[in-house]
């Protein structure tokens, strides 16, 4: 009976950790392309510790970047008519001039400059390899594109090398950063007094005060859990609009000081965990229910309390759809619009700065579980202990 509880629990266990290391993978790949260079984050096999590249060159080792590789005997020749270096397989090279084939089938042939012999093959490939430069500096980079040389691909030394920058210079590449940062906080703040506020007052009038048709009101207000957001997000959006809030963030909390239905039940299900003794007693006192229910009644729901808050926090700091809908300048765009809007704003997704901004925007997220996980864990458990 034991082995078979071991095995059991071993199972369990193993499914366990299976489960949690497949939703981490996703997070440590946004962490690992933010530490990254940009021509690493695309990589196929993927790279998932960023390296840097050095090569001993007259005496002293520079940092360098990888480009293409060469598999076949090539020369590095200068060719006149593009003005330029290049690198050609050797078979194009004949007697000091290279031949090419236009589209049509013409065999056509230049003069051109034999700089230096690549005896690269299969077995041993060479690089071109680019030095590295500040990726903000245009002109520096495009020096260092025109100073590549070529050496063994085993000449390469290869070392880790995290890219801490990438955070700063993500805030750099996002103008409005520290705005789409102010109004989510704002909005973080707005919308958790607001839902928290009401939800447990909502909560405490369906569960501690008894008047007529309050059960059927219950079933009522839990049957608007089942009206997806699509259906009513034209009538609402008209709605702001005839009040002229388009544009501001109004829409964004205003809509949390009335309760939730979900956080409601939630809230009804904790305070009917309460023995009815201590209302009974404060009213016989002379307590009032508004007195009852926000010093008696609320500190005793904390646990419950913050359940709410933090997961309209997260709803709230991860809301995508809302912002999107409702705001029209990018000075009151949120962290989540302003990521998309830094993503759409450059013709080619420069990865790494966007990683490294997502990651600083789910940071915050991940602290807060960490810090307050007893007391999430804790609300979850004691609430619904009691229908």
């Amino acid at each position: 009976m034991n082995i078979k509880r071991f095995i059991g629990r071993l199972i369990l266990y193993t499914l366990l950790f299976a489960g949690a290391a497949a939703y981490t993978l996703p997070l440590l790949w946004m962490i690992s392309t933010a530490l990254k260079p940009i021509e690493q984050t695309m990589t196929m096999p993927p790279v998932w510790i960023p390296y840097r590249l050095f090569v001993e060159r007259d005496g002293r080792r520079i940092a360098v970047k990888e480009g293409e590789t060469i598999n076949v005997p090539s020369y590095v020749i200068f060719d006149e008519h593009v003005g330029k270096r290049r690198i050609v397989p050797r078979n194009l090279i004949v007697n000091g001039r290279l031949v090419q084939h236009t589209i049509s089938g013409e065999e056509v042939s230049r003069p051109v400059r034999i700089i230096r012999e690549i005896p690269a093959d299969s077995r041993h490939p060479w690089i071109k390899a680019i030095p590295e430069v500040d990726e903000s500096d245009l002109a520096a980079a495009r020096k260092a594109a025109a100073e590549w040389f070529v050496v063994p691909a085993d000449q390469l030394i290869r070392k880790i090398a995290p890219r801490w920058d990438n955070f700063i210079k993500a805030i750099r590449a996002m103008k409005y950063f520290p705005l789409y940062l102010k109004n989510t906080l704002i909005l973080c703040f707005l919308t958790v007094v607001g839902t928290v506020l009401s939800s447990s007052l909502a909560a405490y009038g369906f569960s501690r005060i008894p008047w007529r048709g309050r059960n059927k009101v219950f079933i009522l207000a839990l049957a608007t859990m089942m009206v997806p957001f699509p259906v009513v997000m034209v009538p609402i959006y008209c709605m702001f609009r005839w009040l002229g809030w388009i544009g501001t963030l109004r829409p964004l909390w205003v809509g949390s000081f009335f309760a939730g239905a979900f956080n409601v039940f939630l809230l009804r299900q904790f305070f009917l965990t309460i023995p009815k003794d201590l209302s009974d007693a404060a009213r016989i006192d002379g307590c009032s229910e508004l007195r009852i229910y926000w010093q008696i009644m609320l500190p005793l729901c904390r646990p419950a309390l913050m359940v709410v808050g933090l997961f309209q926090f997260m709803f709230t700091w991860n809301d995508f759809l809302g912002p999107l809908i409702y705001l029209t300048d990018q000075k009151t765009f949120t962290l989540a619009l302003g990521l998309q809007f830094f993503q759409s704003q450059h013709g080619g997704t420069e990865w790494h700065y966007l990683m490294a901004a997502s990651t600083l925007v789910g940071l915050p997220i991940i602290l807060l579980f960490f810090f307050t996980q007893r007391s999430f864990i804790e609300g979850i458990s004691m609430t619904g202990l009691k229908g």
